[in-house]
């Protein structure tokens, strides 16, 4: 087995290795940028190191006996841990091959012994939620082979502090699955004291885009006299420079007193601050040439990762070198500050759409109440909406409501609109009074009396990261599709530049809801059925020009009897059903006599995009499937309206909401190109409730989480691959829990659609879960 890697060797691939750090030191070192040279005693090394001596049972023993939130406790049982490696010999083995590493090390830099800095590299310093920077030890200005063994152990030792501890006992992290690799390299700044005070090394970080306002025109440097661990500590305040990044040249630039300096202790080891030399307190620390040098690195450390880059760089006697990058947006999730409201809310309800609203509250029970009073950035507040309101919705800054679920019509249309939302609060028309100002939270499900700052500036704060993880991610690769979701066609034009591949699910009820507002049937018997066909070809063609040659699924409308019945001239052909949602709806509606002429004019809807529109890029998706033989009817509806299956690159896709189509997947899989899981439905239906429900929704009971769930998810999309067709799945849940979606890619799934605010977040996620699964 090799304990030791060289960093000609590794790369951003091999985190299980030798950690983060070690393969971001490989990679620049391969992609050629000015990385001292060293090399990594890798995982194995570790884990060998454990087994053999016995230590591992040992420490194991003693982290199962630790309550990691009893301070003392932990703290003693983390230092005999750290004892015990400090003080048990390296096995030889490994001791032979640092041996062999440290001496090619320095005769690489022409010296029978080299001063080398020794750093800790955990294995997951990269997953999502969880940073280990600054946990593990580094040790500087460290020489000869017995020091360098000696040092090695110490970073070993590291992984076990009280607080490094701590933080993966609340993370969930188990123990025995972080390892920690260590990386050894030429140790910059290994100078004389006076060499220090003359100016010959400073440091610091630089960031490829300006961290404050994102602008990714512009690039800053910051740098101090001496060590980079005083501008990273923040002991000194250091120079700053702003950068044109097309030319190099300095626009802003701001010298800072610098009273201090950390030096390298060349007896001691370790650093030593000490005071800056008079002369070179208040002068610029960085010259035009160091400057120029940064200003390069930077455009390369960008081009190669391909999203901005926040880096730290040394400079020994004119010579820049990097000696750590890592993606910006580390930076700004640490930056990002939390912000505590005082105040009491005044109502409370289910989290539906995030974001921050500030309006007058408007209290209606009606549309035409709503017609009256709802003017533009007003709150609306109602019992609960339907396809009637989406006009007003429109006008709304957000939106609360007594009643409904989180997959409930207002949540569903508040998403997509890109306004908070809170439903199911119980009492909001109650509590809340016309023209009250009110700030809304639906990030918590809060409703506060009057302007809230702390969460108006949170807000900002979030669409700016937002922003720059937006430019982080547009050039990464997925091998799972991103989808988006979309109703509202007028608002492709604001989502068209999202990094999605196709549209999952268009809903056309927005469509019918909006623009035509008469019942199908209605318009047939006044003998104006073109009006109908017309309205949805013009917005799904809106919809499918906009992204070509993306493609774009759209349902077929999935209105339940109670919302088809708002529609004008509804109630004569709509029965009353106690529950409707179970009721008759999706593909049995499609296909039964009452309803058949209805379904045409869709069907003509969509044969008018594809033929008269030259939109082929339009496909079809049948929603609340319950049984092969109406998918039959319903297909040959279609085709004697000239929609064929397979013609034309025209694919025809199943919603997967009835426990049925789970259950026989492979034989729905014959009549579907696709698949796509309606999560909001499969969920209602797998535990028996009414997602509609606010009461249920407030107790937890419905959690697209639930094992019986995840458990159906994961047959069908097993059983849909073996027999080659695709899943993808369109419901809220990848848009809210990152779990989720984390078990979605897990399985296999071929794409994920999710609702426009969460294109950018899940794509991410997506690649990032990725990574980790190729890393193993």
């Amino acid at each position: 087995m090799k304990f030791v890697n060289f960093f000609e060797e590794v790369g951003k691939d091999d985190v299980s290795l030798v950690g983060g750090k070690g393969a971001n030191l490989g990679e620049m070192y391969n992609a050629g940028l000015p990385v001292p040279y060293g090399f990594i005693v890798n995982t194995h090394a570790y884990k060998h190191f454990l087994q053999k001596t016995g230590l591992a049972k040992k420490i194991f023993e003693i982290l199962d006996k630790t309550d990691v939130h009893n301070t003392k406790q932990l703290e003693e049982n983390t230092a005999k841990i750290r004892e015990l490696i400090i003080k048990t010999k390296v096995p030889k083995e490994i001791e032979n091959e640092i041996k062999k590493a440290y001496e090619k090390l320095s005769k690489h830099y022409g010296k029978k012994a080299e001063y080398v800095a020794v750093r800790s590299s955990a294995t997951a310093e990269d997953i999502e939620g969880a940073s280990f920077a600054g946990q593990q030890l580094t040790v500087l200005n460290v020489k000869g082979v017995k020091k360098v063994v000696e040092a090695v152990k110490r970073c070993w030792a590291s992984l076990f502090t009280a607080r490094a501890t701590f933080y993966r006992a609340t993370k969930g992290f188990d123990h025995r699955k972080v390892y920690i690799a260590v990386p050894v390299q030429k140790q910059l700044g290994a100078l004389p004291k006076e060499e220090y005070l003359k100016g010959a090394y400073k440091a610091g970080v630089g960031f490829t885009i300006h961290p404050t306002t994102g602008d990714r025109d512009k690039m800053m440097v910051e740098g101090a006299w001496g060590q980079g661990e005083s501008v990273v500590s923040g002991s000194v305040t250091p120079d700053t420079y702003v950068l044109d990044k097309k030319t190099g040249k300095v626009v802003e630039k701001k010298i800072a007193e610098k009273a201090t300096m950390r030096v390298v202790d060349l007896k001691k080891g370790g650093l030593e601050e000490v005071e800056t030399p008079d002369e070179l307190k208040k002068a610029q620390v960085l010259t035009e040439d160091e400057l120029k040098q940064l200003w390069e690195l930077a455009l390369k450390l960008e081009k190669h990762y391909g999203f901005p880059q926040d880096f730290e760089w040394a400079s020994e006697y004119g010579k820049v070198y990097l000696v750590q990058s890592r993606p910006v947006t580390v930076f700004f999730e640490k930056k990002r500050e939390t912000f505590e409201v005082k105040k009491k809310p005044v109502v409370t309800g289910l989290p539906a759409s995030p974001g921050i609203a500030v309006g007058r509250a408007k209290v209606v029970s009606s549309v035409e109440e709503a017609l009256k009073k709802i003017e533009e950035g007003d709150v609306l507040v109602t019992k609960m909406t339907n396809p009637d309101w989406v006009p007003f919705m429109k006008k709304a800054s957000a939106v609360v409501t007594d009643e409904g679920g989180i997959t409930c019509h207002a949540a569903i249309v508040s998403r997509e609109l890109g306004i908070p939302a809170i439903v199911g609060t119980g009492n909001a028309t109650k509590v809340l009074k016309d023209d009250m100002l009110v700030t809304v939270d639906g990030n918590t499900g809060k409703v506060y009396e009057g302007e809230v700052e702390e969460l108006i500036k949170a807000e900002k704060l979030k669409k700016e990261m937002e922003l720059r993880i937006a430019e982080e991610v547009k050039n990464l690769k997925t091998e799972t599709k991103i989808l988006m979701n979309l109703g509202v066609p007028e608002k492709i034009e604001e989502y068209k530049h999202l990094p999605f591949e196709g549209i999952g699910l268009m809903r056309v009820e927005f469509i019918i809801a909006s623009y035509v507002k008469e019942h199908p049937l209605y318009l047939i018997d006044k003998g104006k059925p073109e009006k109908y066909v017309n309205e949805l070809a013009k917005g799904i063609a809106k919809v499918a020009k906009a992204i070509y040659p993306r493609f774009v699924v759209v349902r077929f409308s999935d209105f339940k009897t109670n919302e088809y019945r708002q529609l004008k001239g509804g109630e004569k052909y709509e029965p009353h059903e106690d529950n409707p949602m179970i009721g008759w709806r999706g593909v049995s509606r499609y296909i039964s006599p009452e309803f058949e002429q209805a379904f045409r004019l869709e069907v003509r809807a969509i044969k008018k995009v594809r033929e008269e529109y030259g939109l082929d890029n339009v496909w079809v998706m049948l929603p609340f499937v319950r049984t092969t033989w109406e998918v039959e009817k319903c297909l040959k509806i279609m085709e004697e309206e000239g929609l064929k299956r397979g013609e034309k690159n025209f694919k025809v896709w199943a919603m997967v909401e009835v426990p049925s189509t789970v259950f026989l997947v492979d034989e729905f899989a014959k009549y579907f190109d696709g698949f796509s899981i309606g999560s909001n439905d499969l969920t209602q239906l797998v535990l028996g409730i009414d997602r509609d429900s606010g009461m249920l929704g407030r107790m937890g009971y419905f959690d697209e989480r639930n094992p019986a769930v995840l458990r159906a998810i994961e047959h069908l999309i097993k059983i849909a691959h073996e027999c080659g067709v695709t899943v993808s799945i369109c419901g809220q849940a990848p848009s809210v829990y990152p779990e989720f979606t984390e078990f979605l890619v897990k399985q296999g799934i071929d794409s994920i659609s999710v609702n426009p605010d969460a294109v950018i977040k899940t794509k991410k996620l997506v690649y990032e879960v990725e990574q980790k699964l190729k890393k193993g």
